[in-house]
């Protein structure tokens, strides 16, 4: 059986007593205070260390557990890429209040992280069919092939060796590779694993 492992954020509006309401609720639900990872930042801010050093410390059949769908997430997108991830890496996921309190060991919770994988598929769907429209756009004034690939194969090999290291703070490889959050978990998992695109570049 995994462990239960907590993150908590709260902005600089919030207040110490909202923080204290996050832990409260997370040790009641049985997380051990040592591992709760905590932010001081905007849901809105891209650099959120403590949320990453989370990430890299749950492994599978290990469940993440928040307050509230929002403390997760900094928009729709990310959270449903975000618990996309956890899903692929075998993680549960636990929201223990709000209007959609989840619980990823009860049927209705396995049906909301299948809601949110779906949501995912589609993205990517979408994305897929807009690069091939833009593609044959761009073929058709006379242009041949697209955006030179934001990853690299010596980008992803220093993506991997990074990430499989606890102490690396993703924002910061970000800005060391150049690229987005999304793109370097598109092609390198939290652990150091890559992901099919990235196999694809590699071999």
């Amino acid at each position: 059986m995994g462990e239960l492992i907590g993150y908590v954020r709260v902005s600089k509006a919030d207040g110490s007593q909202v923080l204290d309401l996050q832990k409260d609720a997370l040790l009641g639900a049985g997380v051990d205070g040592r591992m709760i990872y905590e932010d001081l930042a905007s849901g809105k801010c891209h650099e959120r260390p403590g949320l990453d050093a989370c990430l890299r410390a749950l492994r599978s059949g290990d469940t993440l557990v928040v307050w509230k769908l929002d403390r997760l997430g900094r928009d729709l997108r990310h959270l449903v890429n975000s618990v996309d991830d956890l899903t692929k890496r075998g993680v549960g996921f636990r929201v223990l209040s709000g209007q959609t309190p989840i619980d990823t060991s009860t049927a209705q919770g396995k049906l909301m992280f299948g809601i949110f994988a779906s949501l995912a598929e589609f993205e990517r769907e979408l994305i897929r069919e807009r690069t091939i429209a833009g593609l044959a756009s761009a073929r058709a004034r006379g242009r041949v092939g697209g955006r030179k690939p934001a990853m690299t194969p010596a980008k992803i090999r220093l993506a991997q060796a990074a990430m499989g290291k606890r102490e690396t703070v993703v924002s910061e490889l970000c800005k060391e590779l150049g690229v987005s959050r999304q793109t370097l978990y598109r092609y390198v998992s939290a652990d150091g694993d890559p992901r099919d695109n990235a196999k694809k570049r590699l071999w």
